[in-house]
């Protein structure tokens, strides 16, 4: 009990859920970004590039999001509609591999080609798609020093009432629980939660969409859908006692009866961390065992085993210097499915409960895998290879800063993407962007099925046609509701249609179009949503981002 009072101290001073600060102070610009996101810092690279003023406020001490936090191994889909600063990032990347220096734990040609995209489009620069947290923090702590960025970290939006101004639909100000105002012209929401958009008053939703609502297949609950094998594939018994319901159930499964495939819930898809280890001896630290360690939480992973399961080590994605990101895999793993529901619309108080919940789970899962005797021989002596690496998250005892969030709100904007344009059926307006990459959601929950069985639900991945484009609409919230605010993370998306879109090399290409929509509302004095999509193209491919595939 003794971490868990830590972490909450910990939060509640840096997170204060009350009182403003005496030494409030009020900052201004053209444009004011909310996040710390890899979508933020493209978002204030582009305005600096337009000419304007920006802040960034960030809720994170550390910049870069997910891409800067473990998840090394990117979701790119078809490389070639990844254009301007996305691709510039993935060219920063390259470049500081090329370095020997860069190189500690791993010889540069024992690592071989993997990682190496094709030749970027503006000449002989090469891409690299795969890579260490901490050089990926380094490229955006480059682009703040190199831009000059203002960027205020720790920094979190009051989520009350008072703490937005806005009048005749235009947000003037926000405050942070420092008692801090912001005030701009344009606001961008670039966070994972969408917290600026929703205490703006702008709609949203949260969980899955029945299909009906529209018209689409892979969307609400889909039972008995097994895409990416993350399920039981043999009978196991849910009960603590094999088979005797009266026993009660094993934990981390649901008592709760599935609705009907096909209609909605406001349930999530599973959050994980995404771990960076190392299996070097010198750069290894091996997991001890966490506060409150139950070994029986793991008990229905141990039953998975003894039905011949061994798929441990599918999803140890090598990167460079003997590391890995870590994603889940199979039917039991790092996914802590079913207990993320509250966080979208959580305190921040909750929100780190919620995290710390999943880190404990998480570093459990480790132990109980590198240790518990029902784990088969073989893979608790590889497992016993691998350990956090040293020389990752270095102010964060080497865990990940940032919890994946693979979905939280999701707004209702002036279009809405939805199954048939992600899957490249459909001719999109005003397209900002491509995406490609496969409708890739996780399990949102794991239940008993009327066999009398454990199974998990929600697993989904289905691959688009062709790469499709983003609407300019899906940023951009309705005019009535707010007209100087744009969504690139949160945007407006169904939740089948946002597991494509969800990708960080997608939210960089949407934080520089929204940018570059800002900037030239704020030049041309109308709001987002009366901007000439003429004139917002064409600054766009100035800019190299990628609107069509070309034949």
């Amino acid at each position: 009990m003794k971490i868990h009072l830590l972490y909450l101290f910990a939060f509640v001073m840096v997170v204060p859920e009350t009182s403003y600060a005496q030494s409030a102070i009020t900052r201004s610009a053209d444009v004011i970004i909310y996040g710390g996101t890899a979508a933020a810092i493209s978002a204030a690279v582009q305005v600096t590039r337009m000419g304007k003023s920006v802040i960034v406020v960030s809720p994170d001490k550390h910049l870069g999001g997910l891409s800067a936090s473990g998840l090394g191994f990117t979701d790119t889909g078809n490389k070639e509609v990844i254009g301007g600063l996305a691709r510039e990032f993935y060219q920063s990347i390259y470049q500081h591999y090329k370095k020997n220096e860069s190189w500690q734990w791993q010889k540069k040609e024992e690592y071989g080609n993997k990682g190496q995209g094709t030749p970027a489009m503006d000449g002989d620069s090469r891409t690299m798609w795969i890579f260490e947290p901490h050089a990926a923090e380094e490229v955006f702590e480059t682009w703040v020093t190199k831009n000059k960025l203002l960027v205020y970290r720790s920094e979190w939006l009051d989520r009350s009432s008072n703490g937005i101004q806005k009048k005749s639909g235009s947000i003037q100000s926000f405050k942070t629980l420092t008692g801090n105002t912001y005030v701009g012209k344009m606001f961008i929401d670039a966070t994972y939660e969408g917290d600026l958009m929703a205490v703006a008053g702008v709609s949203y939703h949260v969980g899955r969409e029945g299909n009906s609502v529209y018209g689409e297949t892979w969307n609400g609950i889909q039972a008995g859908i097994f895409h990416h094998g993350h399920h039981f594939k043999s009978p196991i018994s849910p009960y603590k006692i094999a088979h005797d319901p009266q026993s009660g159930l094993l934990p981390e499964i649901s008592a709760e009866p599935i609705g009907v495939n096909g209609s909605g819930d406001k349930k999530i898809q599973a959050y994980c961390f995404r771990m960076c280890l190392s299996n070097h001896p010198d750069n290894r630290i091996l997991f001890t065992k966490p506060s409150g360690y139950k070994p029986e939480r793991y008990e229905l992973y141990a039953r998975v085993f003894a039905n011949g399961w061994r798929e441990t080590f599918d999803k140890f994605d090598g990167i460079p210097n003997r590391k890995t990101d870590v994603n889940n895999h199979g039917p039991f793993s790092t996914d802590y499915i079913g207990k993320n529901y509250e966080y979208p619309e959580a305190s921040y108080k909750r929100r780190n409960e919620i995290i710390l919940e999943h880190e404990l789970y998480q570093k459990g899962l480790m132990y109980f895998l590198q240790n518990d005797s029902r784990v088969p021989i073989e893979v608790r002596d590889e497992m016993r290879n691998w350990g956090l690496a040293r020389d990752e998250f270095k102010d964060n005892n080497h865990w990940p800063h940032q919890l994946y969030i693979r979905e939280a709100r999701r707004m209702i904007g002036e279009y809405v993407m939805t199954e048939p344009d992600a899957l490249g059926r459909t001719n999109i307006p005003d397209a900002i962007g491509m995406g490609s990459y496969t409708l890739d959601a996780h399990n949102a929950q794991r239940y008993v099925t009327k066999e009398g069985f454990v199974q998990n639900e929600g697993d989904i991945g289905v691959h688009p046609d062709r790469p499709y484009a983003i609407a300019y609409g899906s940023i951009l919230p309705k005019e009535i509701e707010c007209n100087n605010l744009l969504v690139p993370v949160c945007l407006s998306s169904s939740h089948i249609a946002y597991g494509s879109i969800r990708m960080e090399p997608v939210f960089m290409i949407l934080g520089q179009s929204a940018a570059t929509a800002a900037v030239l509302s704020i030049d041309q004095h109308v709001s987002p949503q009366k901007l000439s999509y003429r004139d917002l193209s064409k600054r766009l491919l100035q800019d190299k981002q990628v609107l069509e595939m070309k034949n």
